[in-house]
């Protein structure tokens, strides 16, 4: 017996515990709601049915009490049963249920408006086709993005519904829009008038999972639509993430899992109504179109019911063979050479590739054509920043939707004076949170592989990017510059959506509380490095140091500066601090993202220059001292020699949570956005999501120029061969006289000798000695340029000898 069952027999006579006596009960509530609408209906006959509890008396009854025929004499008699009832008071009870419609309408229309920028004055009004319309409700929503009745030449709204297409009619009068056709037809049959040459737009909102000859449908679009049209679907939905993880062409597979009990229950209680959830008519309109943006959601306000949006474009639009050698070459770094036979190219493309260097891209574009499969999403972008990477690869979910650095925490001032940078360099950089790979962009580099294994940083890096793209400079600043913006949903649909990815829009659909929430303090307390920015914060509170902080952030000179620094110095360098957390392997990688080999180079360097014994590291004495030691040289320097109120903005971020006007990185200037918000301006730029090593292993040997690979190195095993096989992968990949760059924790970091090696000649170009800033940052012991002097495998071109030359930087 059921929990149900064992209350309802306990509260009720044994006689009528029977099912035969459940079934008398909810007769008897049932006669009870009948008796009670007749009641009210008699004694107030001028009572408006159409508002307040009859709204929803009339949904209830419509959708779970009246009977519906089965549909024996056609799909238009179902429907009709179905909506009849209820068609008056259609859009007053679905506002909470048929969630994502306004998303969907802001996607559609911010691709719009695009594509009519860039056509400029040969632009065409477009047509717009709303398949299942019903009502008419979303092309008087579409009005909140776009005037509906001056943008759209012709407006085909198509139901099979009298009920609901008469609803429509007097919506369309009441507005006095003369462009929309109301047209009561089977969607299968639906065809344009002579004249229209296809529809820019075709939409279906929560009527795709109530056509059972769905497949016919959504067939019919390819020819409905144009060859450049696009189409947006809204709809509930279940899914196991297992239906779709051999699938590259879904746009990203964020959130789409539904669980076991979720698919059971949904597609229970849907198809009580003749919805039906599923998964083939979202697998199939993935089939049938190239995927544009895709996004999972839930409607938690009635119990998550998952739902999705999917915008789409006809699937061969990205498939032509020259665009695709194209995009391939830009990715490697190849001279373009157009297939002279693409059929062929198809029929050996596995031999070739073998021989060839070829993107991940272009490999699986190659297989997806073969297979009549739409291209991975990335080829259907309006821009082709983002290289294609698979989302659930393993090496990529190890992140947990989780970017590390919500900022860049290297110098790229110094980065200038080291490498200048100039329009002729081919640059790869880490991505981390993107700033520095801004900061290179504003030189005019010919091109700049922005390359990170965590695909969450690479989100960051396309918002920033999108935002140029879009924005204006306050809205730019207060996302960026302030790190919260309560509008940013609203811009995401509507403004930054046509310039990102569908896994980078994915990403940031579902975290647009971090900009919007207002307990939060905005983007630069996010990522893994939040919890030592928040610990901070915290002791600042519990010692009432605030107002020093503040100070400190406000100061004018160096002297004010060092005067206020003693008070706060003495919380963040206690003994007791240090000892319980911040020398602890834990806060290292947890908080501030100093991995395990990182921190054992700061430990042997203070191992070395004290001239203890290497055993001695372990202990728990000697790696805390080493720590405390290492934070020491780090803060007391960058309080004594640089300007933290109006220059070094790495330091004011951390104890602000912002940036100021007068204190943020070159990125963040009205002069760059102008810049960078120019036509172009991120032509040169490739984003990659994916290990250094392999993105170095499909670029064509000798077109890098320089190198930035901020401290990673230090994360390598010391006893492995990962640093020599990136030494050598590099050597390959850059030209003679090119320039690696590379921070390191140690003074004199273990693998400088395998970049020997491996024909560099490393020079240390700065070190950080106590009491002396080598950057704004400080956070590094030395800063290197290995530059190849040499080729490997080639008959005397040994590497040459080492030059212990050393720089110092002044800030």
């Amino acid at each position: 017996m059921s929990l149900a069952d064992s209350l309802i027999a306990g509260s009720i006579p044994s006689s009528l515990s029977s099912p035969h006596g459940y079934i008398a009960i909810a007769a008897f509530f049932v006669s009870v709601l009948i008796v009670s609408v007749l009641i009210f209906s008699s004694q107030n006959a001028k009572s408006d049915y159409n508002s307040g509890i009859w709204t929803y008396l009339k949904f209830a009854y419509a959708s779970f009490l009246k009977p519906h025929e089965k549909g024996g004499n056609g799909q238009q008699q179902a429907l009709e049963s179905f909506y009849k009832t209820q068609a008056s008071v259609y859009d007053a009870t679905r506002s909470r249920l048929l969630r994502g419609r306004e998303d969907m309408l802001g996607l559609l229309a911010a691709q719009l408006k695009l594509k009519s920028e860039k056509q400029g004055a040969k632009a065409q009004k477009p047509i717009w086709v709303d398949i299942g319309g019903g009502t008419g409700y979303n092309i008087e929503a579409m009005a909140s993005f776009l005037p509906v009745d001056s943008f759209f030449s012709r407006v085909y709204l198509v139901d099979l519904s009298p009920s609901l297409l008469e609803v429509a009619r007097k919506r369309f009068e009441r507005l006095g829009w003369k462009n929309v056709s109301v047209i009561c037809i089977d969607a299968r049959s639906f065809r344009l008038p002579k004249g229209d040459d296809g529809a820019d737009i075709v939409t279906m909102s929560y009527s795709l999972s109530m056509i059972p000859d769905y497949y016919s449908v959504v067939d019919s679009f390819t020819s409905l639509l144009k060859p450049s049209g696009i189409i947006g679907v809204c709809d509930f939905y279940v899914q196991s993430i297992v239906d779709v993880s051999s699938r590259n062409y879904t746009g990203g597979a964020f959130n789409r899992h539904v669980n076991w009990l979720g698919r059971a229950f949904w597609r229970a209680w849907f198809e009580a109504d003749r919805v039906n959830l599923e998964a083939a008519r979202r697998d199939y309109l993935e089939y049938r179109f190239g995927t544009v943006i895709s996004a999972s959601e839930r409607n938690y306000l009635l119990g998550g019911i998952p739902y999705y949006i999917f915008i789409g474009c006809q699937k061969d639009v990205a498939s032509n063979p020259s665009s695709i050698e194209q995009l391939d070459a830009s990715f490697t770094e190849s001279p373009y050479l157009s297939p002279a036979n693409h059929r062929k190219e198809i029929d050996v493309a596995i031999e070739q590739s073998e021989k060839e260097i070829r993107s991940k891209a272009y490999e699986s574009a190659v297989i997806n054509l073969s297979a009549n499969l739409p291209l991975p999403s990335s080829f259907y972008q309006n821009h082709h920043y983002r290289v294609y990477y698979n989302d659930l690869l393993p090496k990529h979910t190890q992140f947990q939707n989780e970017y590390i650095y919500a900022f860049t925490w290297e110098d790229p001032r110094v980065d200038h004076r080291l490498l200048n940078i100039g329009p002729d360099d081919v640059i790869l950089a880490i991505t981390s949170a993107g700033d520095n790979i801004l900061d290179y962009l504003q030189n005019n580099p010919r091109r700049v592989h922005a390359v990170d294994l965590n695909p969450n940083q690479n989100h960051l890096l396309e918002l920033k990017v999108a935002g140029f793209s879009a924005l204006s400079y306050g809205d730019f600043w207060k996302i960026f510059g302030e790190g919260k913006h309560e509008k940013f949903r609203e811009l995401l649909i509507s403004q930054l959506s046509p310039h990102l990815s569908s896994q980078a829009f994915q990403y940031w659909l579902e975290h647009s509380h971090v900009f919007t929430s207002a307990s939060g303090r905005g983007l630069y307390e996010t990522g893994g490095s939040r919890h030592a920015i928040k610990m901070v914060r915290y002791l600042f509170k519990v010692f009432g140091l605030e107002k020093e902080v503040k100070k400190l952030c406000e100061a004018q000179t160096l002297n004010e500066q060092r005067e206020i620094w003693p008070r706060i110095r003495g919380v963040l360098m206690s003994s007791p601090l240090h000892y319980a957390i911040v020398s602890t392997e834990w806060f290292a990688w947890k908080a501030a993202g100093v991995p395990r080999n990182q921190r054992n180079m700061i430990i042997d360097d203070y191992l070395k220059r004290n001239g203890l014994t290497h055993d001695m590291k372990t202990t728990k004495d000697v790696s805390g001292k080493a720590i405390w030691e290492y934070v020491v040289d780090t803060l007391d320097p960058v309080v004594k020699d640089t300007m933290i109120s109006n220059d070094n903005y790495f330091y004011y971020l951390c104890l602000q949570g912002r940036f100021s006007r007068r204190c943020h990185p070159t990125y963040l200037s009205p002069k760059a956005h102008a810049k960078l918000s120019s036509s172009g301006a991120f032509d040169g730029l490739r984003i990659h999501t994916d290990e250094i090593n392999e993105v170095i292993a499909r670029i064509t040997p000798g077109t890098l120029t320089i190198a930035v690979v901020m401290d990673s190195m230090d994360w390598f095993d010391p006893k492995g061969d990962a640093a020599t096989s990136q030494a050598r992968t590099f050597n390959r990949a850059l030209k003679m006289g090119g320039r690696i760059l590379l921070r390191s924790a140690s003074i004199e970091p273990w693998y400088i000798e395998n970049f020997e090696k491996s024909g560099f000649s490393p020079r240390r170009v700065g070190a950080r000695f106590p009491g002396s800033c080598i950057d704004r940052v400080n956070m590094y012991a030395s800063t290197w340029i290995c530059t190849k002097t040499a080729e490997l495998g080639r008959p005397g071109s040994g590497p040459s000898q080492r030059s212990n030359s050393v720089e110092h930087l002044e800030i």
